[in-house]
């Protein structure tokens, strides 16, 4: 039996995608190199490269089009078409978002390791406070966990009046990107 809400699915497929393809803009748009090479292998800079690979890769990786047949006619396969989709959308830009935090968490590292350089090199003088600026980074990076994203997208999704009644879960989201790791 049709249940008539394909159309809430249509548009909340479009709305996820729309987000997703807003965090891929600003994902590509992140810088990957130091300015100084010998800063390549620093932390903040090789969790941008990571980022910037990362983010490709959820870019370019294939979507799940494998859809179950339905018996209950056009209605119930579009319906779960749609919820295919959904999930796809909707871990896409759970994905995006987790990069796009972990990207501005390692530019703040540049900014913060820039302050403390004053454009110098890094030397003995200022070696604690850059182990500090690593340790930062790495308990921000810390933070950025799939259970607080989803959380964080709910919220935001539920201000903005979006219908969120068939979302997927944390744990599917999860297991679609599992599903997906290189």
């Amino acid at each position: 039996m049709a249940d008539g809400l394909n159309e809430y699915r249509e548009a909340r497929v479009g709305e996820l995608l729309s987000d997703f393809r807003t965090l891929q803009y600003y994902i590509a748009a992140a810088p990957v190199s130091p300015p100084d090479m010998d800063d390549y292998y620093t932390e903040g800079w090789a969790a941008l490269r990571q980022c910037a690979l990362d983010g490709q890769h959820i870019l370019n990786c294939a979507a799940d089009v494998t859809v179950p047949r339905t018996t209950g006619g056009p209605e119930e396969q579009a319906k779960a078409e749609l919820k295919q989709v959904h999930l796809d959308a909707y871990a896409r830009r759970h994905e995006g978002q987790k990069i796009y935090l972990r990207q501005a968490a390692a530019q703040r590292w540049v900014e913060w390791r820039e302050q403390i350089l004053m454009g110098g090199r890094p030397h003995s003088g200022n070696t604690s406070q850059l182990r500090g600026c690593d340790q930062q980074l790495r308990a921000e990076l810390a933070t950025i966990t799939d259970e607080a994203i989803y959380s964080e997208l709910q919220a935001s999704d539920m201000s903005m009046g979006r219908w969120t009644a068939e979302d997927p879960s944390v744990r599917a989201v999860q297991r679609w990107l599992r599903a997906r790791k290189p």
